[in-house]
């Protein structure tokens, strides 16, 4: 059986998406054992507000050093 791996941007971004996937479904769990059904604009602004929460790094573009920096 042969491994994969990744480089460490590519690993990051996969911790990045994981952690992403369980604050939403943490999110999911918290609204089902509360009773809410938010209307859909307010179900994605709590979405989105829980995402931001997470603080993840974002990319950018070093023109300097002519590559992108995590």
């Amino acid at each position: 059986m042969r491994l994969m791996s990744f480089c460490e941007h590519c690993e990051g971004q996969r911790f990045d998406r994981a952690r992403v996937l369980r604050a939403l479904r943490q999110l999911a769990r918290q609204l089902r054992a509360d009773n809410q059904r938010p209307r859909a604009g307010d179900a994605l602004k709590l979405a989105l507000n829980a995402v931001r929460q997470l603080d993840i790094p974002h990319l950018e573009y070093d023109v300097e050093q002519d590559h992108l920096v995590h």
